[in-house]
């Protein structure tokens, strides 16, 4: 038997100019830049600079004198292009500093770390089949310097994309004569022969016990220095408790990481630039917005001297004048579009900013992280009146700077804890406390997730062993078993 029944839904679809604002409201200030030149590249109808207002005025007078429509106009409509005050755009009187000077960023270059691998090769004897694979391997190599791929793998790689012929034991060669390179450890398959390479150099150089031992610990009981089973491993190598600490101080100062080590990877030196900017005067905020959110644009003079032409045209207009026409219009909507896009994103920012301001006030006049209060999305949002995506694509991807440094929006939202005194406070709070109590633990005996809660209550909050671990995961403070230090 089939049944009928009705169903009433309240849909809400955004149309592409607004999930395009969306997305450049999410866009940091670096990222915005690039943004903007993207379109001045794609759309001749925008162009960067002030409008003259006394050009404009006479163009204003020229479309007024004229009484009667002619056939261009008739079919397209473009007053809106002609008489429009927002057909510019510059809105940095709110938005520069007094002292704010125009500035390049440079690009950082240089030599990465595999153009660095691959310049050593030079100093060992390879044939030219040796030379292609070493190249190779230096390409697979990942990040932190390690090759992460099955040997195997690679062989059948070569074999089918590059059409070189090898074996496992030709590759495991070059390998070898790789991990000879600088910075030692380079080319290992895992931790352990990255500190293994790194320790056998150091015994190249100067041999000595605690080097030996170090290199015991790394070859036969990894997985209890992995763990911190020291006792297990002064067993095992019966030797003193003083013997393992200064064993142990060798190998914590190896690299972990030797792609790492130059400070400069295959990946560009990401640069911090502020959205906001924050002065504090005799208790007062003056809040700006960084100068590069604040281009000049506007609307192309040629476009409009386009428009000029053919409005003044008499009689029907050609397929291929109406073609131009709806071309120019296009470009013209465009333009503007974007130009206002970039306005509403400016307000958004600083009403947003505004009213973070407003919220967490103590925090901003002192700097102090115990002066922050409980304050979610829903908090800004209600209060300006916005959608919470909104505050969150504001939150994710904006920095302020101010008098105490800078910081990430999403650093001031945080959820609230009730304490015994039935007072609400910030997780942030409860955080900071959490960091206190294991920075003055004895690192010989750490505090468990059960001791950091039960330290906590003592404190006034009552919070959970689990909750404890949460906050400790979110710290990336690892478990009391791994900070155990001799």
């Amino acid at each position: 038997m089939l049944k009928q029944s009705l169903q009433q839904k309240l849909l809400q679809k955004l149309s592409p100019q607004q999930i395009q604002l969306m997305k450049m409201l999410q866009l940091p200030t670096v990222a915005l830049e690039a943004r903007i030149k993207e379109e001045l590249e794609t759309n001749p109808a925008l162009e960067e600079g002030a409008e003259s207002f006394d050009q404009e005025d006479s163009n204003e007078d020229d479309y007024d004198d004229s009484p009667e429509l002619s056939e261009a106009e008739k079919e397209f409509d473009f007053s809106e292009y002609m008489d429009d005050d927002d057909s510019y755009y510059k809105y940095s009187a709110k938005n520069y500093s007094a002292d704010d000077e125009e500035k390049s960023m440079p690009i950082v270059g240089g030599k990465t770390f595999k153009d660095r691998l691959q310049e050593q090769i030079a100093e060992y004897s390879l044939d030219d089949d040796q030379f292609q694979l070493a190249l190779h391997l230096i390409g697979s190599l990942d990040e932190a310097g390690y090759l992460r791929r099955e040997i195997e793998a690679i062989v059948d790689d070569l074999a089918f994309t590059q059409n070189i012929s090898t074996t496992k034991e030709e590759l495991l060669d070059v390998l070898k004569i790789i991990q000879q390179f600088d910075p030692p450890g380079v080319g290992a398959t895992d931790l352990r022969e990255c500190l293994l390479l790194q320790i056998d150099r150091k015994i190249e150089q100067h041999r000595s016990i605690v080097l030996i031992t170090a290199k015991k610990i790394l070859e036969d009981h990894f997985d209890a220095f992995t763990k911190k089973h020291y006792d297990k491993i002064i067993e095992k190598l019966e030797i003193e408790e003083e013997d393992l600490k200064d064993t142990l101080e060798v190998i914590l100062k190896l690299n972990p990481k030797p792609g790492n080590s130059s400070g400069s990877g295959d990946r560009p030196i990401e640069h911090i630039v502020p959205d906001f900017l924050l002065n504090v005067k005799d208790g007062q905020f003056e809040l700006m917005l960084n100068s590069r959110n604040a281009p000049d644009l506007k609307v192309s003079r040629d476009y409009n001297e386009m428009i000029s032409g053919y409005t003044e045209q008499k009689g029907k207009a050609s397929k291929q004048q109406k073609e131009a026409m709806q071309f120019i219009k296009q470009k013209l909507d465009s333009a503007k579009w974007f130009i206002d896009a970039i306005k509403q994103r400016q307000n958004t920012l600083m009403t947003t900013m505004e009213s973070i301001l407003n919220y967490q006030k103590e925090f901003f006049l002192e700097g102090d992280e115990t002066k922050l209060k409980p304050m979610i999305l829903k908090d800004i949002a209600e209060q300006v009146d916005m959608d919470i995506s909104t505050i969150s694509r504001v939150a994710n991807s904006k920095y302020i700077q101010t008098p105490f440094g800078t910081y990430l929006l999403k650093f001031f939202f945080s959820e609230s804890l009730t304490t015994t005194d039935g007072e609400e406070v910030s997780t942030r709070e409860v955080k900071r406390i959490l960091q206190d109590l294991i920075g003055g633990e004895t690192k010989r005996k750490p505090l468990t997730d059960e001791k950091l809660a039960k330290h906590l209550k003592e404190k006034g909050y009552n919070i959970a062993r689990r909750t404890v671990a949460k906050y400790r995961e979110q710290l990336n403070i690892p478990v009391a078993r791994l900070r155990k230090e001799m």
